[in-house]
């Protein structure tokens, strides 16, 4: 009999198990559906997804693509080609969870046979547990908790696949992922490999030139000591367990410090978390987990907004961190919390408007991660960071961009100022800003905010939360 392997966020051969299991059953029929009411897609996610696809496809031999939704697309498929399972990896995400749950029920009710499994995390929410039985709410002890557990070790691809011939389902052309007028994502192959060799290609080249120095140098977004692998493990083109393997091997060789290799696992760690997270409290893309927050007198400033998503605050290490977004579906980590913290805290804008440009222009725009972080820089999450802590946007370039070359790099009209005045070209002399070619308010913005007025609106602003009472989580 054949079953069917119903591909989501798992785009992989290697460690997938419910292709592993399917395919030593016999024939195997994968799938994708497409079904943005359960997940809805950013533009940098559809242009990824295109890509991804197309490298799955040729992995497997062929890949069924169906748009709509999976309750009524699976079970009238499985009757089509005289399938007698499903097989899938789970997701966590709430709205995921309710379909598949229901799915499994109606598929069991026609005698179908349902198998899941997890290929996207180390260890699933529910495994670990405060001592009292309850979910984590502080990353430290959640990760000293998941470090005990037993690490699972990365399954192999299938030895063969017999992978049934079916002509239906859709071309994947004609879901029009990709943009075409304008076509916003030129020049993004110059810069990503979507797929599982991409991914492969990208852990190897982290390892052998990133690793290295990672603990202390991945908050210097002008350097390369990041991995990137981030829109990889969201769309399951890799999984952790083999991070997670090829980690221990290179610390078994003594091929990097054991300190940056601990600090690379606890970074997947807080992925794991907002997983967690996420699976304890599925309202957390939605509301302040503190809700005391709600107390917040958040500002309404369109005007605001649009000049933070296009890189137009005039203050170079935000706009620098906004315009590597747009151009590239990526930002550098540490910039990734300058740029929230300045939408939060100077601009005073709610912590959503980000989560959903992230969602939007990321290219790892996943939900866990996005809600998690962007409620840890609000202040209103679990384990977050204090509301009254506020980054001061200049002392963050000098401190993270020491050079300027990640400003110039993304900021090019300010490429000709002295480094002591790029990150504050609002305070430069005016024979300096003459000298470098700028003209504050034409060829650079001034500052849409004063920084010590915004700082100071924003810890009034932290007053009212401190008068909102006690957190109900």
């Amino acid at each position: 009999m054949t079953t069917i392997v119903w591909f989501r966020q798992d785009l992989r051969l290697a460690d997938n198990p419910a292709l592993l299991q399917a395919a030593a059953r016999g024939e195997i029929l994968p799938v994708f559906i497409l079904d943005e009411e359960t997940q809805p897609l950013g533009g940098a996610s559809r242009w990824w997804l295109h890509h991804s696809l197309e490298a799955l496809s040729d992995s497997l031999g062929g890949l069924c693509l169906f748009k709509g939704n999976p309750g009524e697309i699976l079970p009238g498929l499985v009757t089509e080609v005289g399938a007698d399972a499903i097989y899938w990896n789970r997701l966590y995400e709430p709205a995921a969870i309710s379909r598949d749950k229901a799915l499994k029920s109606a598929l069991g009710n026609l005698d179908i046979e349902v198998h899941s499994f997890n290929a996207a995390l180390l260890h699933e929410p529910w495994e670990v547990q405060t001592k009292t039985g309850g979910p984590y709410k502080v990353y430290t002890p959640y990760w000293r908790a998941a470090q005990v557990l037993e690490m699972p070790y990365p399954t192999s691809k299938p030895q063969s696949l017999e992978v049934m011939s079916f002509d239906g389902g859709d071309a994947l052309s004609d879901w029009a992922l990709l943009p075409s007028d304008p076509d916003w994502a030129a020049g993004w192959r110059d810069l990503w490999q979507p797929g599982e060799a991409g991914a492969c290609a990208r852990l190897e080249q982290f390892l052998e030139k990133g690793l290295q120095g990672y603990g202390q140098l991945r908050d210097r977004p002008d350097l390369p000591n990041v991995s990137r692998l981030s829109p990889h493990l969201h769309f399951g083109e890799i999984s952790p367990r083999l991070l997670f393997a090829r980690l221990d091997f290179v610390l078994d060789q003594g091929a990097a410090p054991p300190k940056d290799v601990e600090k690379f696992k606890a970074e997947l760690g807080w992925r794991e978390f907002a997983y967690h997270l996420l699976y304890h409290f599925p309202d957390l893309p939605g509301q302040n987990w503190r809700r005391e927050f709600d107390n917040y007198p958040w500002a309404d400033d369109d005007r605001a907004l649009r000049a933070w998503q296009r890189g137009q605050t005039g203050y170079p290490i935000v706009d620098a961190g906004m315009r590597e977004l747009w151009q590239t579906g990526y930002m550098h980590n540490r910039v990734r919390m300058i740029t929230a913290s300045f939408l939060i805290k100077h601009l005073r804008l709610h912590w959503k408007h980000g989560m959903d440009w992230f969602a939007d222009t990321l290219l790892d725009a996943d939900l866990a991660n996005n809600a998690a972080g962007w409620q840890w820089v609000a202040g209103s999450g679990a384990d977050a960071a204090p509301y009254f802590r506020i980054f001061n946007p200049m002392t963050q370039g000098e401190k993270f961009d020491p050079d300027g070359t990640y400003i110039r790099r993304w900021c090019p009209e300010l490429a000709d100022l002295p480094t002591d005045h790029i990150y504050a070209p609002f305070d430069a002399p005016l024979s300096v800003l003459t000298q470098a070619g700028i003209v504050l308010g034409e060829t650079y913005p001034r500052p849409i905010v004063d920084h010590a007025q915004a700082r100071a609106a924003a810890l009034a602003g932290y007053d009212a939360v401190k008068a909102g009472g006690p957190s109900s989580n």
